[in-house]
């Protein structure tokens, strides 16, 4: 006899499966960042104190003697924890995380929250709702990061953090009602996070997803102006958790699935043009300010500039610039030029225009091939889709630059120097097979049969392994 005997349709239709072990995990976060999330407040002023420590402290204390380490110095242990753990980790645990440091413990975030009740509350102009401001964003502070020696000067660590930090605080105090203009907008970070974000295991659905691609409203509860009733990405969300209501029928789920679902499913998730072309940008400046310090290329560049400037009667290249733009520590033995700060930049911007133009080549004959293999819609859409295949190699490389002191301890244990480049090497590779992969998946989304996708994946394949060539010296050495 059926055990399904006096259960109607209907009923069968509306039974609740029992939870698996990854709903009781959702379960589980839900319920703890909901009934905590009145305290989150005290968690972002410890994080403000936290902060205020690790980068203003060490420029008041004096200098480490020659022989002194991490171990035995307050100085280097502070610089370690900022250069060496936290700003590596942070873009790492995007992917299991997305933007919850955003949310719940950026300080610079909350700090101009707070004051945005107290401010003006005016209206975001267009300036800073342009999708290129953000870019802007994260490469002027990438430029003035280098120039300043913001990894070796205490000083110039303390002055650019403050001045990010002032700067979110003043836009609070101008713009918006109630919603974080600078992280949407303006964090120099925030877009870089986003685009990583992407990755991530954490998604924050709609419980209910209403029709239409209006994803942007300064109306409800989002601090970052989502519109949460029709979201589709993850990249603006900072998982805050505010949304979030287990007991309402609507609203927003917290949901978890395989790290790059999003990007396999681009097509699905706003794939966004200008995104692409800063996944290029960014990967470009950030490896530039990598290389400048270790290719030969660069000093040979600089003496020609030198050469010229004093040829041509540019003294003013040869004079010593102003502190709060370069590098001024004569008593460190580092004194930057105008020449030094000159052909930084455009070093750089060089390194950025390259790998751009190389990648968006790669991208446009991905696209092109995927077009003639079958995919399904036009150049464009294509182009901008397969761009995302570059994130995690991007990913991996940005990790390994901006964390090259996080594997420092292991070098004085059984690693050693090979097992710390063995490591590294390992989390290229994966980065490389990654993208490889997304790019495989997205060309499935695009309607490409498998049998057809081997020779538009090719581009792919080679780019990525580019973005780690140029990336191999500033980690690994020449």
């Amino acid at each position: 006899m059926s055990l399904e005997i006096g259960i109607s349709d209907d009923a069968r239709k509306t039974a609740t499966p029992a939870p698996d072990g990854r709903h009781r995990v959702v379960q589980a976060l839900e319920s703890l960042f909901v009934t905590h999330r009145r305290h989150v407040k005290w968690l972002q002023a410890a994080m403000l104190l936290v902060f205020l420590i690790v980068v203003a402290l060490p420029a008041v204390l004096p200098e480490p003697a020659p022989e002194a380490t991490a171990w035995t110095d307050p100085r280097l242990a502070l610089k370690y924890l900022l250069w060496g753990l936290w700003f590596p980790l942070v873009f790492l645990t995007v992917i299991v995380v997305g933007r919850l440091w955003c949310g719940v413990f950026c300080p610079m975030g909350a700090a101009s929250e707070f004051a945005n009740r107290f401010g003006l509350q005016r209206s975001i102009p267009a300036w800073i709702r342009w999708e290129g401001t953000p870019a802007i964003s994260f490469i002027v502070t990438t430029l003035l990061g280098q120039t300043l020696g913001v990894r070796d000067h205490p000083e110039a660590a303390a002055g650019l953090f403050g001045l990010t930090m002032l700067l979110a605080i003043l836009t609070g105090l101008v713009y918006g009602r109630g919603k974080r203009v600078w992280c949407r907008h303006l964090c120099p970070i925030g877009r870089v996070l986003g685009l990583y974000s992407r990755l991530g295991s954490v998604q924050f659905a709609p419980r209910r997803r209403l029709p239409g691609n209006r994803e942007y409203t300064e109306r409800g509860v989002c601090p970052t102006m989502i519109d949460t009733a029709r979201k589709t990405e993850s990249r603006h969300c900072i998982a805050c958790f505010r949304c979030v209501n287990p007991a309402a029928a609507g609203g927003v789920k917290l949901e978890l699935h395989h790290p790059g679902k999003e990007v396999e499913r681009i097509r699905d998730h706003h794939a966004n043009k200008a995104e692409t072309w800063f996944l290029f940008l960014d990967t470009g400046v950030a490896l530039g300010g990598f290389l400048w310090l270790v290719l030969p290329i660069y000093q040979d560049l600089r003496q020609a500039l030198g050469e010229w400037a004093i040829d041509h009667g540019w003294d003013w290249l040869t004079r010593i610039g102003p502190s709060w733009l370069m590098v001024v520590h004569p008593e460190r033995g580092e004194t930057f030029l105008w020449l030094d700060f000159v052909a930084i930049i455009g070093f750089m911007l060089g390194c950025m225009l390259v790998l751009t133009t190389i990648l968006g080549a790669i991208t446009a004959l991905t696209a092109k091939l995927a077009r003639q293999a079958g995919a399904e819609g036009s150049f464009s859409q294509c182009f901008t889709e397969l761009g995302y295949q570059y994130s995690p190699v991007a990913l991996m490389s940005l990790f390994i630059g901006l964390g090259a002191e996080l594997l420092t301890p292991l070098r004085y244990g059984p690693f050693g120097d090979f097992g710390v480049h063995a490591i590294r090497g390992g989390l290229f590779a994966a980065g490389i097979v990654w993208s490889v992969l997304l790019g495989w998946r997205i060309l499935e989304r695009q309607g490409v049969p498998a049998a057809k996708r081997s020779l538009p994946l090719l581009p792919g394949l080679v780019g990525s392994v580019l973005v780690g060539i140029g990336w191999w010296p500033a980690i690994f050495g020449l």
